[in-house]
C-alpha cells in the first residue's frame, strides 16, 4: 500500500500546484490547485470561487506503466487508461453469461418497431418504474446501506423485484456497491471513472475476476449470505430471469417479450449505469467528499432520486438522497410513505451537525 509520504507523480501538465489531502481518508485522489488561473468553479449554491481547481490523480496501488491520461471535458476527472486490453484477461462462465444476457436484451430491443402494440408499449414505462424502485429502494438503500428496515416479507419482495430487473442477485450487487464506496475511485473501485467512461458505465460488470482480485469475495455481505433466501437467489438467478422471460412470451407473445423484456431491461440497465458513470464525472458538488461524486439533476429524475450522488457519498447511510426541498427523490417519497404506515422503521437521515461538517464553504 502506498504511504502518504510517497512521492506522487501528477498525471496532468498543470503546475505549479499544492497538494491537499484529507488525513481522515485513505482515498488517493488528490486535488491540486493552480493559483495562476482565475476562473469559476461550481460551489454548493451555484456560485463561483476566485480560483479554478484542477485535479490530478495519484492512483492507489497503480501500475508502474500508464498508457495515457487526460481530463474529461467539463470535468476535473482525469482518466488514467492503463495497458489492459479487453481481451487480455480471463473470462469466467459468469462473465460470459452476463455478456450473453446484456447483448441478448439489447438485440431483442432492436425488434421493437417490428413487434409494436399499444398494450405491450404501455407495459414498458410501468416496468421501468417498478424495476427502478426495486433497485434503488431495495438493492441500494435498504440492502447495501441499511438506510431503513423493512419487515422480512416486504424486504424479500422488493429484493426479488430487483432480480427481475436483470442486474444480478442481491449478494453480488450489494457486494460490488459496498466495495465501490470503500475503494471509491481508486484502482480497487469496481467501476472507477478514472478507468474510462465506458468502463465505469458498463464494461466493469463483465470482469468479476478483477473485482475478486482487487477487492475480495463476499465477506463484506455476511448479513445477506447468512440468509437462506439470498443464497437461494444467488444460486438460481438465471432460472428466475428465464422463467420471467418465458412468462412474458406466454402472456403476450413477441410484442410483450420485446417491450417488457428487451426494451425495459436495456433502458433500466443504462439508467442505473448513469449513476456510476455520469454522476462521477459531470454535475455539481454540494458536500466536501474525498471523491468525484456529483449531483446531476437530470440523472436524478431518470433514476428516481439516485442522481443526487454527491449527497449520497457524503451521507451513505441516508435513506433520503434529495436533501434539498427542490431535489426530486421519488424513492425517498415511497420510503417516507412506508414509514408513515409503519412498514419502514429505523429510517436514517443526516443530522444538522453532520451536514454542517460536510458542507462546502
Amino acid at each position: 500500500m502506498m504511504s502518504l509520504s510517497t512521492t506522487l507523480k501528477p498525471l496532468s501538465h498543470f503546475s505549479p500546484f499544492v497538494k491537499r489531502h484529507n488525513p481522515k481518508t485513505n482515498n488517493t485522489l488528490f486535488t491540486l490547485d493552480t493559483h495562476n488561473f482565475t476562473n469559476s468553479f461550481w460551489s454548493k449554491r451555484g456560485g463561483s470561487v476566485s480560483h479554478r481547481k484542477h485535479t490530478v490523480v495519484a492512483v492507489y496501488e497503480a501500475p508502474d506503466h500508464v498508457e495515457s491520461s487526460w481530463r474529461r471535458l467539463l470535468s476535473e476527472v482525469v482518466v488514467v487508461r492503463t495497458k489492459r486490453s479487453f481481451w487480455e484477461r480471463s473470462w469466467t462462465s459468469w462473465d460470459v453469461s452476463k455478456l450473453v444476457i446484456f447483448v441478448g436484451t439489447h438485440l431483442l430491443s432492436l425488434l421493437a418497431p417490428f413487434y409494436f402494440s399499444w398494450e405491450a408499449f404501455w407495459v414498458f414505462p410501468w416496468l421501468v418504474f417498478i424495476n427502478g424502485i426495486c433497485i434503488t429502494l431495495s438493492y441500494h438503500r435498504n440492502l447495501s446501506h441499511r438506510s431503513f428496515d423493512l419487515p422480512k416479507w416486504l424486504e424479500y419482495l422488493f429484493a426479488y423485484g430487483g432480480v427481475l430487473a436483470f442486474q444480478g442477485d442481491p449478494i453480488e450487487w450489494v457486494s460490488n456497491h459496498r466495495y465501490h464506496h470503500k475503494h471509491c475511485e481508486t484502482q480497487r473501485d469496481p467501476h472507477s471513472p478514472t478507468q474510462g467512461f465506458w468502463f465505469s458505465h458498463m464494461a466493469w460488470i463483465f470482469d468479476t475476476s478483477s473485482i475478486l482480485e482487487n477487492c475480495g469475495g463476499e465477506e463484506n455481505v455476511d448479513d445477506l449470505v447468512r440468509q437462506p433466501f439470498y443464497r437461494f437467489l444467488q444460486r438460481t438467478v438465471l432460472l428466475h430471469m428465464m422463467a420471467y422471460s418465458f412468462l412474458f412470451y406466454f402472456c403476450g407473445g413477441m410484442p410483450l417479450l420485446v417491450w417488457g423484456i428487451g426494451i425495459t431491461i436495456a433502458v433500466r440497465l443504462h439508467l442505473t449505469f448513469l449513476v456510476n458513470s455520469v454522476c462521477h464525472i459531470w454535475g455539481t458538488r454540494a458536500w466536501n467528499t474525498s471523491d468525484f461524486s456529483k449531483n446531476n439533476w437530470w440523472v436524478a429524475i431518470l433514476t428516481l432520486g439516485e442522481g443526487w450522488h454527491n449527497n449520497h457519498h457524503a451521507f451513505e447511510f441516508s435513506a433520503r438522497h434529495g436533501l434539498e426541498w427542490w431535489q426530486l427523490d421519488i424513492t425517498w417519497c415511497l420510503i417516507r410513505f412506508l414509514e408513515a404506515i409503519g412498514l419502514a422503521t429505523n429510517v436514517k437521515l443526516p443530522t444538522e451537525t453532520q451536514m454542517k461538517g460536510k458542507a462546502l464553504v
